[in-house]
């Protein structure tokens, strides 16, 4: 059966788990809307979203250094409780964020932190692109919307794909976290620092 994107973003709507994990448990059930929602519940991926509004107070700031000290990342990650804090699983997560920091160079955490004037340059520089190649105006817009997506998904650190598991997006393994550990977290904030850089 084809898996579609309008049952990937049904699932995921009710579910709140990653667009990876959706189409995963679809593929794995057959389509069969009511069995994928089961097989992420039983993956612990599903709750990740009913924990969403919870506070995050407690949290773990770290630091990851790479390759004889050329690459240093400074990251700040929350949770609700001081438990979960200290619990090596959530401490490996942390080092994992910040080890995909050191390698992929994420400008902001969220679309909403990237600085709209970077945003609006790209998108300029894409129109002239277009308008180079002699695109239909009636298009260009359409074709510039797309390649400013690509543009988040390469500068943003939760829609980056993982580099230790590239099948899913740096918020994917986030939810997959909450799942597990069964409590609410954000990446709040990271500094990468790079010699000459």
């Amino acid at each position: 059966m084809d898996i579609t994107a309008k049952m990937v973003k049904e699932l995921r709507d009710s579910s709140g788990a990653g667009m990876m994990d959706c189409k995963k448990a679809l593929t794995e059930c057959g389509g069969d809307m009511d069995k994928a929602m089961d097989y992420l519940r039983t993956k612990g991926i599903a709750s990740a979203s009913k924990k969403e509004g919870r506070a995050t107070s407690e949290g773990l700031v770290s630091s990851y250094i790479h390759g004889g000290g050329k690459v240093g990342v400074l990251i700040e990650v929350a949770c609700e409780t001081d438990f979960v804090a200290r619990t090596d699983d959530f401490q490996e997560f942390v080092r994992n964020v910040a080890m995909h920091i050191a390698a992929a160079s994420p400008v902001a955490v969220s679309r909403e932190e990237v600085d709209s004037t970077l945003i609006e340059k790209e998108r300029e520089i894409y129109r002239e692109q277009m308008k180079e190649q002699n695109k239909p105006e009636a298009i260009i817009d359409k074709i510039v919307d797309g390649k400013v997506d690509k543009y988040y998904s390469e500068i943003v650190l939760l829609e980056q794909k993982y580099v230790k598991d590239p099948d899913m997006t740096i918020a994917d393994y986030v939810n997959s976290i909450i799942g597990s550990l069964g409590e609410n977290m954000a990446i709040k904030r990271f500094s990468r620092f790079q010699i000459g850089g």
